[in-house]
């Protein structure tokens, strides 16, 4: 969190610097609209003009966020033309003189290897051509450049080259959470490996030992305990984001709980109280049937008599509240903080400490799991849920083939 502050603090700077010199520029006497003076008015418009550009360039440096933010930077700097480039070519050119590309192109080889900018005369024999001079400025990311900002102008001009140098100080910033962004992805998926990899060997080997034994004295109730086993896997297997919606998370539930079922019989009593509306609320994909298998191995495993567990998701105005109980084992508190700080591996390969992560990634740490238990005392899990939270979304309903 103190890095993403301080990314801001590093991206405000530049956009302030570049406000006042726009304000400067356009400075006039009159009123502008009850926004201030018109310096305090430009650099209104300034911020505005540059989170037009923020979202495609938070995607990262390619063809299409070029074109998608060149245009808006150009209005940022004033600027006849502006082009975008990665470390091997000409990504966009946005404005007039676009027969200069190619000799634009030929002098960026300098900057990008040096990472200092460069100003210079461009050739031109056009008496209409409006732009006589470019100012590259690098974008470096973690200290390595990764392509340039070129403005083009009639004429050069100190002010345009410190201008330049911050907007494209502002747009290394962009492209540096971009990378985070795509490093929180990448980190999120391996999680969900790794919630893979810990379900699959302990649940599918029970669940077919189940099957097996219904063959022959129930095929039809295999038959169905299998479909339940198809289900279920090609739920958790599925490659359709990192998002689902709670109406799918329950509904894999309701498979699993099938397969356990099976297994254990009247030990095991399962109680739903679910809130329609909070159906379409959108969560980390495989977030809570971990926290459903938790509850049962704590619930039945290792003891003789009867585990109620009650699964409970509720509107609690902008989140959706879900509650996971059993009347199990419980656990020693001074341990469960042990897992959930991955001190200690725990037993069996639950992942409560991966949901936990997980949640608080996405969410903030405030939204990490709340956990009451005592050894004796069962387990009650609190997942905190907001309805609505930026880039959180579900790729859609998953249908079976």
């Amino acid at each position: 969190m103190s890095g993403f502050l301080a990314g801001l603090c590093v991206a405000a700077l530049p956009l302030l610097a570049a406000g006042f010199w726009l304000g400067r520029r356009t400075a006039r006497p009159e009123s502008q609209g009850g926004l201030g003076t018109p310096v305090e008015h430009a650099t209104f418009e300034t911020l505005h003009t540059a989170s037009l550009a923020a979202p495609p360039l938070r995607e990262g440096l390619t063809g299409e966020t070029a074109r998608r933010s060149a245009r808006t930077l150009r209005s940022l700097l004033g600027t006849d033309a502006l082009c975008l480039a990665d470390d091997q070519d000409v990504l966009v050119w946005d404005g007039a003189g676009s027969h200069h590309r190619a000799e634009v192109r030929e002098r960026l080889a300098g900057p990008l290897q040096s990472g200092r900018g460069e100003a210079f005369r461009l050739d031109c024999d056009a008496p209409d051509c409006p732009v006589r001079w470019a100012v590259v400025a690098p974008l470096t990311v973690d200290d390595r450049v990764r392509g340039a900002l070129v403005a083009c102008a009639p004429r050069e001009s100190a002010v345009l080259v410190r201008a330049a140098g911050e907007v494209a100080r502002w747009v290394s910033v962009q492209l540096e959470l971009a990378d985070l962004d795509q490093s929180r992805t990448r980190l999120i998926e391996a999680e969900i490996k790794v919630l893979r990899a810990q379900i699959s060997p302990h649940f599918i080997f029970n669940s077919l030992a189940v099957i097996a034994s219904f063959v022959r004295t129930d095929p039809e109730r295999a038959r169905e305990l299998l479909l339940e086993f198809a289900d279920f896997t090609r739920y958790s297997f599925r490659r359709h984001g990192e998002f689902t919606t709670l109406a799918d998370e329950l509904h894999a539930i309701d498979h699993y709980l099938a397969l356990v079922r099976a297994r254990f019989g009247d030990r095991l009593s399962v109680t739903l109280q679910i809130a329609p509306e909070v159906l379409p609320v959108a969560l980390p994909f495989l977030c809570l049937q971990p926290l459903v298998e938790n509850a049962v191995k704590h619930g039945l495993e290792g003891k003789a008599d009867a585990c109620r567990i009650q699964i409970t998701a509720q509107d609690a105005g902008a989140e959706a509240l879900v509650v996971i109980e059993d009347d199990g084992a419980g656990m020693d508190p001074a341990l469960l903080r042990r897992i959930l700080a991955g001190e200690v591996s725990p037993s069996g390969g639950i992942g409560l400490s991966n949901v936990d992560d997980r949640l608080r990634q996405v969410y903030g740490d405030d939204h990490g799991l709340v956990i009451e238990t005592a050894v004796g005392a069962g387990m009650k899990i609190t997942a905190r849920l907001p309805k609505y939270q930026p880039g959180v979304h579900s790729a859609g309903r998953l249908t079976g083939t």
